[in-house]
């Protein structure tokens, strides 16, 4: 007891300068590996940020390129169509101008042109797009002096007060070898130097003698290139254009950044000589690598200060833990009391939704299943009503043989309905225990027969496609009768507004055998929700919309499937495919 009440502070030590001489080992390699990734970072970002703003400046300058040649050749095109229009010249002949100024701002507004001047054959301005310039006189100008002289389109520039230039288009009108005015078109180029403006380069256009005809800078338009930029440096005139240019001054620029203040770049304008140029600042290359490099300082700042922070506190954090671990023991104790109250309140609440879910399940169950039974039940009633009223007639002229027969049908059709009850078994047992081979022909024609009494009622004109041989399938004869009498009782309904109502029921086989209910009505106008329960298109009391239903579940349960669609003709036509169970082929006897 006494060796191990002493040994203890020895063990102690030990740790202590054992994690003292890992701290600084740990703090040396931070210092030595931030040093090491901000020198490799700002050399490696340095050089692909300069790479990439290199490549976004030459796209941009081909873009300009671009642009330029685009709004130039597209309006080239407009002084050789105008120089042909009709209206000018008859205006030129007749010197009747007065719509002629309206017939140019309708032809400005559609091509876009900055603007457009008809000159008589003196330069005189007889209308304009511009109608504060009509009665100018520009025989001096050289867009109209160079048209008259040439047979084709000719490109001025010049010069205006304001040290902006301007660019036209111009070619002169002739009727019968003479020439009786000149077209002038103005094409708007000063639009790109606002574009350009809002992005961090400057950009000027330079003609064949080098002069700066546009630019971002306006004391650079009139002068030479070089005259220029002594005029207003590059880095001044991306200051003024973009106003958003940034310095770093924690280090040197040269150090960080090749060297380099300004990029220009030159490309070639393929129009009269002319060149555009672009001078695009590092700024954005400095952005990019001082949030980059501070990111990395305050990370490894960070680190510092977490990894002083651990040493400092390893060994209170050490003293604290185990009591931090009994109050969150306690806690958690606290609150797993508190989780099994909950589940247990919850387990009672769900027993209790359980039952109620259970009675509800019943109630519906049991009210689907009434209104199936109704709507099973309702066809054989009917039918009994009208063999019923037809024995009496008969009994009524003394032909008791005639009526014995209407009570042998009535007789049938009560066992029809004690086997439609009986089917309510079917729901506690599978669906194919009461399956059996059967001839669909047989189940066709007892569809038929019980139909007979609405037949009768109205004119329908009935035909049959059935083949000689039995067309065997495995099912319940009733349940597919059940489904036959549905599909034609809504064909029937389905022509009551038609003057020549017809139904037709085909049966056929192949690879599986096919029944057909096709009527002359109006069609389905719902396909999607046909056979949904309780949809149907009847008058209220007609029907209540199970009969699709049900009928579609029946054959689901055969193996097949009912589908629905419109005829090419007209009217719906039912599809009832079955699995058949023989393979042999059948001749098709028609019937009317």
């Amino acid at each position: 007891m006494a060796d191990n009440v002493q040994h203890p502070p020895k063990p102690a030590l030990t740790p202590r300068t054992g994690v003292s001489l890992r701290a600084r080992v740990v703090l040396l390699a931070l210092i030595s590996l931030a040093a090491a990734v901000i020198y490799v970072s700002n050399s490696w970002l340095t050089e692909r940020y300069t790479e990439t703003t290199r490549n976004r400046a030459e796209l941009r300058v081909a873009l300009y390129s671009g642009n330029l040649i685009s709004e130039l050749q597209r309006n080239s095109v407009v002084p050789l169509l105008l120089s042909r229009d009709p209206a000018l010249i008859n205006a030129l002949n007749s010197d009747d101008f007065s719509q002629s100024s309206a017939r140019l701002i309708s032809y400005r507004e559609e091509i876009e042109a900055k603007s457009l001047i008809l000159l008589d054959g003196d330069g005189r301005t007889v209308a304009a797009t511009v109608r504060e310039t009509l009665g100018e006189l520009h025989r001096s100008d050289p867009y109209f002096v160079d048209a008259l002289r040439s047979s084709e389109t000719v490109f001025s520039t010049a010069q205006s007060e304001s040290g902006a230039y301007e660019f036209t288009y111009s070619r002169k009108i002739e009727a019968g070898n003479k020439v009786i005015g000149v077209i002038v078109v103005e094409v708007d180029l000063r639009k790109f130097e606002e574009s350009w403006s809002g992005i961090s380069d400057a950009v000027l256009v330079t003609n064949s003698q080098n002069d700066v005809i546009l630019a971002t800078e306006p004391r650079w338009r009139g002068k030479q290139e070089d005259d220029a930029l002594v005029t207003v440096p590059a880095m001044t005139a991306i200051r003024r254009s973009f106003r958003n240019t940034t310095e770093w001054t924690a280090l040197p620029s040269e150090m960080l950044f090749l060297g380099e203040a300004v990029m220009r770049h030159e490309a070639r304008v393929p129009f009269q000589g002319w060149r555009i140029a672009s001078f695009t600042s590092y700024a954005s290359v400095r952005e990019k690598v001082n949030a980059f490099l501070s990111l990395e300082i305050m990370a490894f700042a960070m680190l510092l200060s977490l990894t002083f922070y651990l040493i400092s506190r390893r060994a209170q954090f050490r003293s604290v833990l185990f009591a931090q671990e009994s109050a969150d023991l306690r806690q958690l104790n606290d609150q797993l009391q508190r989780e099994i109250a909950e589940r247990q309140r919850a387990e009672k609440n769900l027993q209790v939704a359980e039952q109620t879910l259970a009675q509800s399940s019943k109630l519906a169950a049991l009210g689907e299943m009434s209104a199936a039974v109704s709507h099973e039940l309702n066809q054989p009633l009917a039918a009994m009503k009208t063999y019923l009223a037809g024995a009496k007639l008969l009994l009524q002229r003394k032909r008791p043989d005639e009526a014995l027969s209407s009570f042998q049908r009535i007789d049938d059709l009560i066992e029809r309905m004690g086997a439609i009850t009986r089917q309510l078994k079917s729901y506690a047992r599978k669906g194919g225990d009461a399956f059996e081979p059967m001839d669909i022909r047989k189940s066709v024609s007892m569809a038929l027969s019980m139909m007979e009494p609405q037949l009768k009622r109205r004119e329908v004109r009935i035909t049959r496609n059935i083949p000689r041989n039995p067309v065997m399938v495995m099912g319940d004869r009733l349940r597919l009768e059940q489904v036959l009498i549905n599909l034609l009782r809504n064909a029937i309904d389905a022509t009551k507004t038609v003057d020549a109502p017809q139904v037709d029921i085909i049966v056929s086989r192949g690879d599986y055998a096919l029944i057909t209910v096709r009527d002359n009505g109006e069609g389905v106008t719902d396909l999607d929700n046909l056979f949904e329960p309780f949809y149907t298109t009847k008058a209220p009391g007609d029907g209540v919309g199970l009969g699709l239903a049900i009928s579609s579940g029946i054959v689901t349960d055969f193996g097949g499937r009912l589908t629905a669609r419109n005829g090419q003709d007209g009217g719906a036509v039912f599809e009832v495919e079955l699995p058949i169970l023989d393979e042999e082929d059948s001749d098709i006897e028609a019937a009317e």
